[in-house]
């Protein structure tokens, strides 16, 4: 650019602007026709449209479905991942988030989170109270020495004085499973109550099932006779003679 470039610029533009004033309408139209040509612009008028962020029906970018049951939920989702396995480009596939199962999901691992913390609780407890079992029956087999001394006297056998005191750790296995159950329907009558006043929802109802009663009982006399074999096998193999002496 010689160094009186920019004046001939300024001349040029004030020529030009001479010029666009004393031409008519129709003139400065084709002027625009001639050097403005569509193809100048490489965006069409939807394409500017998009840009701007103008909506369109036909390509919306988003889609909100409203199930009003949960097993339509699930058929809605089912047709989604049907449709996304059958597509092979990644574009056409339809990513879809269910708020619902997130929501489901979140509470799920709380309940998941408290129910672990409580199983702890109870793992701890029953390994405490089998604890104490054996401890009870190793007491009742010191202080019944002198009736294993006479059992043994009279013709029982090692086998047989270990089954008597299994036999009554059994019992109060048995006892105390029996006791747990009644106490826990018992507390299910207050708990379906206190839920139903404060969430207003009576379909949520605490309960015991009849199978788990029974295995809960089950468990309760398995780990009583757990709890009891080393006493009782302490107490099998005390010498008759001994214990006939003892006091």
């Amino acid at each position: 650019v010689s160094p009186d470039g920019p004046q001939a610029y300024a001349k040029a533009a004030a020529a030009l602007d001479a010029l666009a004033d004393s031409a008519d309408t129709a003139e400065l139209a084709d002027w625009y026709d001639r050097f403005m040509p569509s193809e100048a612009s490489g965006s069409s008028y939807a394409e500017n449209l998009r840009a701007l962020g103008v909506l369109d029906l036909a390509a919306p970018s988003s889609i909100s479905l409203y199930a009003d049951s949960f097993e339509n939920k699930d058929a809605i989702s089912e047709r989604i991942s049907e449709y996304n396995d059958s597509v092979e480009n990644e574009d056409d596939r339809i990513v879809y988030t269910d708020y619902v199962a997130l929501l489901m999901s979140g509470i799920t691992t709380i309940i998941d989170a408290i129910s672990y913390g409580l199983i702890v609780f109870v793992s701890v407890s029953l390994v405490v109270s089998s604890i104490m079992i054996g401890i009870i029956t190793y007491v009742s087999v010191l202080e019944r020495t002198k009736e294993i001394g006479i059992l043994r006297a009279v013709g029982a056998s090692k086998r047989d004085i270990s089954r008597v005191f299994n036999a009554e750790t059994l019992l109060v296995g048995f006892t105390a499973g029996v006791l747990g159950i009644i106490l826990s329907l018992l507390l299910c009558i207050p708990i379906n109550l206190i839920v139903h006043a404060l969430a207003k929802i009576n379909d949520i109802n605490a309960y015991l099932p009849p199978l788990a009663c029974v295995v809960l009982v089950l468990i309760s006399m398995g780990l009583t006779l757990l709890a009891g074999l080393i006493p009782s096998g302490v107490a099998a193999r005390k010498d008759p003679v001994e214990a006939l002496r003892s006091e």
